[in-house]
């Protein structure tokens, strides 16, 4: 099972009482969705969170990022990346910002 290294932004950071990056160990195949139930099952306090409740879609004022390229649109089925299944790159979730 790959271990991936996943970053949150600071505000889930702190929801989830952990500071830097987490490791999390994905299921074969790791997908975007895997991994994302990982980080809910390990931190049941993100549940909602990051994924809306019912839809399990992006919430909209959030985006992932992997390899310097973003996967927000992508659908939760994609598998991740292989720099991100070695560990060389991490998976983030960032904040974005509304507004101009």
């Amino acid at each position: 099972m790959p271990v991936i290294r996943v970053i949150i932004p600071f505000h889930l950071r702190r929801l989830a009482n952990v500071s830097g990056e987490v490791e999390l160990e994905v299921p074969d195949p790791a997908t975007i969705g895997s991994l994302l139930e990982a980080l809910e099952t390990r931190f049941p306090v993100l549940r909602g969170t990051i994924r809306d409740f019912g839809t399990l879609q992006r919430r909209p004022l959030l985006r992932f990022f992997a390899c310097q390229e973003d996967w927000s649109l992508e659908p939760q089925t994609t598998l991740l990346p292989e720099a991100v299944l070695r560990g060389q790159e991490p998976f983030m979730v960032v904040g974005s910002m509304a507004g101009g």
